[in-house]
């Protein structure tokens, strides 16, 4: 005999898909949306629909936008001269808590892992390139996650970039090793940007 209606048993199968959701706070989620009105039900449910509907990639960084630009491209006052790549669109809210950084970004969406099939032609690095042939850009900096991945697309980024005849940097590791950008406080961030090295 099933432990849940078949309704609330599927939602929680649902909320088990999501990254970091085991049964447990499957549960407690499903019994809570049970709870709730209709209407904040309705309202959920289209806040998911949107994001799958209304979003798209920004056509010159590739970072999430609800328009042809994200923010930060559309924004006049950032410095032109410098992009901050990064692997995913998660990683730039720490980076901008920290007010320390004021010009534009490149999301490549992943980072190099043979063992998982992911090579340069599966990460965002050509418009990368093609945003370097204006000439406008002074300095790269290479924020990728201080992982065995992230180490090994930043210097795969680095012999591609330094022949182009820019400055490649690399933030610095105080970000520990093994640990992504997401869950790095403000101060270390911003140290970790301080104290970038050339490549």
């Amino acid at each position: 005999m099933p432990d849940f209606a078949e309704p609330l048993a599927r939602l929680i199968q649902e909320f088990k898909r999501l990254p970091g959701i085991g049964q447990k706070s499957a549960q407690r989620l499903a019994f809570h949306v049970m709870r709730m009105s209709r209407a904040d039900v309705e309202r959920l449910a289209q806040a998911l629909l949107d994001v799958k509907d209304k979003l798209q990639l920004c056509r010159v960084c590739n970072n999430v936008a609800d328009t042809e630009l994200c923010p930060y491209c559309q924004d006049p006052s950032r410095d032109r001269s410098l992009i901050c790549v990064v692997e995913e669109p998660h990683n730039i809210p720490p980076i901008e808590t920290t007010r320390a950084y004021r010009g534009l970004y490149h999301v490549l969406h992943g980072a190099l892992s043979p063992l998982r099939g992911i090579g340069p032609e599966q990460l965002r690095i050509k418009n990368l390139l093609e945003r370097l042939e204006s000439g406008e850009v002074r300095e790269v900096i290479l924020a990728t996650n201080p992982t065995v991945e992230g180490e090994a697309t930043a210097a795969y980024l680095a012999r591609l970039l330094k022949p182009l005849g820019l400055r490649v940097t690399r933030i610095a590791l105080g970000i520990p090793v093994g640990s992504e950008l997401e869950f790095a406080d403000e101060v270390t961030v911003s140290k970790s940007l301080e104290n970038r090295r050339e490549l």
